[in-house]
This record gives C-alpha cells, structure tokens and sequence, in this order.
C-alpha cells in the first residue's frame, strides 16, 4: 500500500485572517513536497485550482521543481484538468519533469474538472464538458501511447495535428495515466474499458461506499479485455494526522471552516457546521482525522472494501499553519505506513 499526500496549494493567514500571498502558497507547497520525500513519503500529488485559497494552478510546472528536488518520492497530478487545458502541452510539462527526475516518478491524472472556474478562464463553454473531455483524452493517450516522437491525431475541441513531433518523450517511452473521479460510473466504466487506472476522490459521506464502483471499474476493465499492473484504484481524501486524536480533530476544523465558508461563497454550499464536521471526523465518515494508529487502522479498514493500492491525504486547506501540514506528512510516512503494512500482512 503506498501512502501519500496531495494538495491544490494553501495560500496562508495572518493572525486576523486576511490572507497573504499565492506566492507563499507555492513555496509552502513546493517545502512540503520535498519534505515529503526526506520523510519517506510514497507520493504526493498536485492538483489544479485556480482560486485564490488554493492557487496550484500549474501541476506540470510544480512538478518538474519537485523532481530536482527530490529523488523517490513519486509525484503526479491530483488531477490535470485536460477538459481546458491542451493535452499536447500536459503531455510535454510532465515528460519534462519526468526527464529532470530520471524517469519512473512522474504520473498524469486526468481530470474533468470540478471547478467551473477553469471554463470561463481558458475561454470554453461549460456545456460542452463531455465532449472536451472525452476527445481532449483521447488525444492525450494518443500522444502517451505513441511509439515515438510523431503524433497523429483527428478531433473537433482543437486543430487536428498530423504526423508532428510531441517532444520530449519520457524516459521510460510512456508515463503512467490515470483517470479521475469523484464517484461516477460513467467513469468507473470508462477508465476500466480504456485500461486505465482509477483515482477516486472521495470528500463526503462513507468510503466504503464507492466499494461498487471499484468493483464496476475492475468488471469494465475485464470485459474489454485488460489485465496487469495498469488496472488498480487509489483513493485521495481529505485528512490529518496528528498525535492525538484531540490535536487532529481541533487542528483540521478551522481550516475546514475556512474552506466550507469560501466554498459556499463561490459555489452556493450552506453555512459549516461542526456538528458535519465532527461526524465526517469518525468512522465511517470520509475525514481521516486522527492520530496514527486509528488513521491506518481506518486506511486497511477502507482496504477490504476497495482494494486500492494508495491512500493520500489533502491536509493543507483553510489556511492551515505550514507546520501541521509537516508534521502531518512526517506521521503519514513513519507511523501510518508501517503500521498499515502490518496490518496488511495480517490479513
């Protein structure tokens, strides 16, 4: 089971709230990261948003510092959202980040994107949703799956591209290319039809919920005829580790507040309420919040229902203090991990 974190950047807050700079955010990111490899952390994963609480909005770029600054820790996007950006260019950032980090260590997770925001911001309409993403996918694994440097490839979201060079390729000949969800069966079906393994990103209500989608993935995967290492599902959910119980649950809250209050100014959600927060916290509500022994114990618990081959943990929202966030990655790599590997080996 690999361990691991993710995060769509944090931007701080002085002690009156107000916030400071979107630079700061990515710093702080970029520290964590690699932080995260000195700690023995599997993975963390970069997501994009684009918003002035979380400002990661550039994966490929964060990943690529990362990889010169790291050397095991696995790193990928948490997702890329493809449906506005250009596949060719994904494609490009993370076969250069996966150059400078010596190949085998940058992963693609392609994403529809559950933040409207990006479709006004790169100019397309949401209402096409479906389409740019099913052909701007198909064209990032046309790209992926190439034998060499020339591509070739028919579509209607953007100029056809005819016998040109998508250069540099990664060191390996392809990068790992996942599919993100946050619990459609469209797309539990389709990563497993194209072959592809599956990120579920599960933000509320029970976990081992998604246990049928994971399976309706797998069956997909069977039925089109793939098998092997390429079909395997992570699970990325929101957490922190802390060395109490008591620490994690009052640490997290308010920045769970803080990010419920920003949400619902920008999406329409109702006012936090603790009570949500308190129950989400407690198995088996979708929170990870807690101190090592009861966040692996609920990792392995997950496990039996899902299968799943990585467990990640968003910590940094709301303005969480930087050092909860370390401290929080430290636990997961040095006591969640082997204690998860135990309890694994039990089974």
């Amino acid at each position: 089971m690999e361990i691991g974190a993710y995060s769509f950047g944090d931007t701080p807050l002085n002690a009156d709230g107000t916030s400071r700079t979107t630079s700061e955010a990515i710093k702080n990111l970029f520290d964590a990261i690699v932080h995260a490899d000195n700690a023995g952390l599997d993975y963390f994963g970069v997501g994009e948003h684009h918003t002035v609480t979380m400002p990661a909005s550039s994966p490929g770029a964060m990943l690529a510092a990362a990889a010169a600054a790291t050397n095991n820790i696995k790193l990928g996007s948490a997702a890329s959202i493809i449906s506005t950006d250009d596949p060719v260019r994904v494609f490009q950032q993370f076969a250069t980040a996966d150059a400078i980090s010596g190949g085998g260590r940058i992963e693609i997770t392609a994403g529809r994107g559950s933040s409207v925001e990006t479709f006004p911001l790169f100019g397309f309409d949401l209402r096409d949703y479906d389409q740019l993403y099913s052909e701007k996918l198909n064209l990032l694994m046309t790209i992926n799956n190439s034998g060499d440097e020339n591509v070739t490839w028919e579509g209607t979201v953007r100029p056809n591209i005819g016998n040109l060079a998508v250069v540099p390729r990664p060191v390996q000949g392809k990068l790992p290319l996942w599919i993100a969800t946050g619990g459609s069966p469209a797309s539990s079906a389709r990563a497993g039809s194209l072959g592809l393994p599956i990120s579920y990103g599960i933000i509320g209500g029970a976990p081992h919920r998604f246990a049928p989608l994971a399976e309706l993935y797998r069956k997909s995967a069977e039925q089109a005829g793939h098998t092997g290492d390429d079909i395997k599902v992570s699970v990325a959910v929101l957490g922190l580790v802390a060395p109490t119980k008591k620490e994690a649950l009052d640490r997290f809250y308010q920045g769970w507040h803080n990010l419920n209050v920003e949400m619902g100014r920008l999406r329409g959600w109702p006012a936090p309420d603790k009570s949500a927060y308190l129950a989400q916290a407690e198995a088996p509500g979708a929170y990870y919040v807690g101190d090592p022994d009861e966040v692996a114990r609920r990792i392995v618990h997950l496990h039996g229902y899902m299968g799943h081959m990585r467990h990640f943990l968003q910590t940094d929202i709301g303005g969480l203090p930087h050092e909860h966030l370390l401290e929080s990655i430290t636990l997961l790599a040095t006591e969640v991990k082997p204690r998860v590997e135990r309890l694994l080996a039990k089974k």
